[in-house]
């Protein structure tokens, strides 16, 4: 890779000008890797399954001034699915009221 000798200063002003300057970038250790699973409800009867596969590594960037070491964490979605389940018959959402209650509504 290569790149500008004014994007290390940090200062934005010089961000891409100045001479080019040849970098490598390695893994330092091992990858790490982990399954991730989320459900989201989509409504009364759907729920959202998501799977990410989480990617943990270290990586060493080797300059000629200065050898920088970081920690990348990457999430990629792997599979997303919608499981629909059966439709009820009656459905309530009254807030504030607690299962006794609830009896009194209804008739």
């Amino acid at each position: 890779m290569k790149f500008q000798h004014g994007s290390f200063t940090g200062i934005k002003l010089l961000a891409g000008r100045g001479p080019g300057i040849k970098i490598k970038i390695s893994t330092v250790g091992n990858v790490e890797t982990d399954l991730k699973s989320e459900f989201e409800s989509q409504g009364i009867n759907q729920t959202l399954h998501r799977i990410y596969l989480q990617v943990k590594c270290e990586v060493s960037i080797l300059t000629p001034f200065k050898d920088i070491t970081k920690d990348i964490t990457n999430q990629v979605l792997i599979m997303e699915n919608v499981i629909i389940g059966t439709v009820p018959n009656t459905y309530y959402n009254i807030e504030g009221v607690n299962r006794n209650d609830a009896l009194e509504f209804i008739e």
